[in-house]
Formats: C-alpha cells, structure tokens, sequence
C-alpha cells in the first residue's frame, strides 16, 4: 500500500508540474481576462456578462499575439511579443514554485532560491513556445505534381 502511495504521489506531482509548465504560455491571456472581467463586474455587466467579455478578451488576446508573432518578419518584434508573454509566465512560475516550496523547505532564503530558478525556468519555456513554431521559412511555389502514366 505505501509503494502505491509513492508511486501516485509521484504521478501526481509530475502531472501537477506538466500543468504548469503546459499552461505557462496562457499567463498574459489569462491575466487580461481576469482584468476586463473584474472592470466589468465592478461597471454593472454582471457575472455572467463579465464572464462573458472577459472569455473573449482572453481568447482576443491570445490569438492576437500568436497571430503576430506568426506574420511578423522582424526578429525584433517577435522577440518582444514573446517577451510580453513570457515576463507573466515568470511571475506566475515564481509565485507557484514559492507557494509549493513551502510544503518542504524550512529555509525562506532556499524557497526564494527555488522560486527564482523555478520563475527563468517557467518564464523561458513559455518563451520558447512562442517564438520556436514561428519560424520563417522563404516561400517556395507550390506546383502542380504530374503522374506518368
């Protein structure tokens, strides 16, 4: 029984850090959200009217970015939209690795050491995702392919 505990227990956490850093990329999406929906609300729209606008907000954003990202010809422009993207991945990486690392760190200058490495690492993988599928590739006409027969 306590060899399937620590093996579940194992499966769990390394779904658990799976998650986050699958989930990193939508950080800025899901902080502008949770920013139009809290105006709404607050302005009278309600909770499902705010839940609403704060879904398309979110949704308006995320595929605005990876649009640009993905049309854009200048290295510089890319760089600083994955950017964009990647500084709240860090901070909600930092946040996360901080709040698990208080489960079993007594030390609360290890837990900001953990929390640092955890922010690069999150803040730099949702980077990578953003810039590596966007690459430019020189365009080369497509013909028509003729079977012999």
């Amino acid at each position: 029984m306590l060899a399937l505990g620590l093996v579940l227990n194992t499966l769990g956490i390394g779904l658990f850090c799976w998650a986050i850093f699958a989930l990193a990329v939508y950080a800025l999406p899901f902080f502008v959200a949770l920013s139009i929906a809290m105006t709404a609300f607050q302005s009278g729209a309600g909770l499902i009217g705010a839940l609403l606008i704060a879904t398309a907000g979110g949704a308006l954003t995320l595929v605005l970015g990876q649009v640009a990202v993905a049309i854009t010809r200048s290295l510089a422009l890319r760089l600083a939209i994955a950017t964009a993207f990647a500084i709240p991945a860090a901070v909600a990486g930092y946040q996360v690795v901080f709040a698990v690392s208080q489960i079993g760190v007594p030390s609360l200058a290890w837990r900001e050491v953990f929390a640092c490495v955890g922010a690069v690492c999150i803040g730099v993988t949702s980077w990578t995702r953003l810039i590596v599928p966007a690459e430019t590739r020189p365009f080369k006409p497509g013909g028509v392919v003729e079977s012999p027969s």
